[in-house]
């Protein structure tokens, strides 16, 4: 079959913009919350971090596990096989289900959590009720997560966009009343924060549920929910698969996690100006992941047509794409280094050393771009298993012990501080871009 690079290159804008578009939206609910709890006190801006950090892993592991239901979905359309679809999707739609009630039970049980971090004792009651509000919007929101696949699938990533915008605007206000005590509600601090979050992902529910209804672009392929039959081996084969994915989200977030606890004891300055450069830097991340996520529904589809050369094309697109906004975002983090920081704070201290650390973050753009798109590809083939091991390998067995070594010394090396570990960073993306590379050649060798 013919193939125009031009047309894939559409193809794949088509699908990651408005991906990329509705992750910033997402992002900044985040910064919406933080915002409007530091204004009520310390304490409530606290125990919403604290929250969030037990939380929004949780979340990850949630869409890593539901993110490989486009790629089945994209073969099966790609296959002509629009009547697998619905059984398809019901059987995600029940492990999201599933997921997501296991979320809302441990949510609701994390004194234990809070104890063994030692958080603040008092904060713990405000970081409790904090959770057991937000817990109530696991289950819709892993719903959410399910249809996302389904729209992926067919190449149109709007409702992402749009809905997540709508959430956005709507958590504003919903937090207003429930944070300050507006409208008869008392005032619930930064408690607020987490039923107000709950009740938007209740609205994105709702939301995309109706769009996937009713809208016109699935006239040809329309989601049918009745009769609701459950198929064990799909549902175990979306489990298999997805599995490997959030477990490899959760080994890369606990890596940053770790870095952080282990930076924590340098004192404040050291701290904020390494989450300021870690900010920033997992927003820029977000665009070559959107790009991956597009690559996956594209080599779907390929596979499912059997189409060789457009699976070929589709991939050399997204690394040309991706190599791109890697070198991109290097040049613009060397060149706005001392400019990025004052988004932030400040404090002279705080924007030096992100400063200096942004440098650091510079060196690993490519690398990062190259490996997320590597496991783009290759859950684009449903084959997320070995890819997990690879990246296990270069994070924690490659990555964090070179950082750990750098920033703090040995008997032939003085001690960098948290450069060091930035450097690790950069070694451990770049051992896992290698990896997955190898491993997604070893896969293109393989028939079809």
């Amino acid at each position: 079959m013919s193939f125009s690079s031009r047309d894939e290159l559409s193809r794949q804008l088509r699908i990651a913009l408005p991906i990329f578009g509705g992750q910033l939206a997402q992002s900044a609910n985040g910064f919406v919350d933080t915002v409007m709890a530091g204004r009520v006190s310390a304490l409530d801006l606290a125990a919403v971090a604290v929250g969030a950090s037990i939380w929004v892993p949780i979340f990850l592991f949630m869409t890593g596990l539901l993110m490989t239901t486009t790629s089945v979905l994209s073969r099966h359309l790609g296959a002509g096989e629009s009547h697998r679809l619905s059984p398809v999707m019901q059987q995600a739609i029940t492990l999201g289900i599933a997921c997501g009630v296991l979320a809302f039970i441990v949510l609701r049980n994390t004194g234990p959590v809070l104890a063994w971090m030692d958080v603040d004792p008092a904060m713990r009651p405000i970081v409790k009720d904090y959770l057991i509000g937000l817990s109530w919007g696991m289950p819709p929101i892993a719903i959410v997560l399910a249809l996302r696949s389904y729209t992926e699938a067919q190449n149109d990533t709007r409702p992402v966009l749009w809905i997540s915008v709508i959430g956005l605007l709507a958590n504003i206000p919903i937090n207003y009343v429930l944070i300050y005590g507006k409208l008869g509600f008392p005032a619930m601090g930064g408690v607020g924060c987490g039923w107000a979050t709950a009740l938007v992902m209740w609205l994105m529910a709702v939301l995309m549920l109706c769009y996937v209804a009713w809208h016109r672009s699935y006239a040809n392929a329309r989601l049918s929910l009745f009769p609701w039959v459950l198929e064990r081996g799909t549902l175990w084969y979306l489990f298999s698969i997805g599995l490997p994915v959030g477990l490899a989200i959760f080994f890369e977030v606990s890596v940053f996690a770790v870095i952080a606890l282990l930076i924590s004891q340098s004192g404040a300055i050291v701290v904020a100006g390494h989450q300021l450069a870690l900010n920033f830097t997992s927003l820029v991340f977000m665009l070559p992941l959107s790009f991956a996520l597009a690559a996956t529904a594209r080599i779907g589809r390929a596979r499912g047509q059997r189409d060789e050369v457009a699976l070929r094309g589709a991939i050399r697109v997204a690394f040309r794409i991706t190599l791109c906004i890697g070198v991109v975002a290097a040049l613009f983090l060397v060149a706005l280094r001392d400019v990025i920081p004052l988004i932030y704070t400040d404090n002279a201290e705080v924007i030096g050393l992100a400063s200096y650390l942004l440098l650091f973050a510079a060196l690993y753009q490519i690398s990062d771009a190259l490996q997320v798109s590597a496991n783009g590809c290759l859950r684009g083939y449903e084959d997320t298993r070995i890819p997990m091991l690879l990246t296990l390998f270069a994070y924690w067995g490659m990555g964090l012990p070179v950082g750990y070594v750098l920033a703090t010394g040995s008997s032939v090396l003085a001690p960098m501080g948290p450069s060091g570990y930035w450097l690790g960073l950069f070694v451990g993306l770049s051992c896992s871009a290698l990896l997955l590379g190898a491993r997604l050649r070893w896969r293109l060798r393989q028939p079809l």
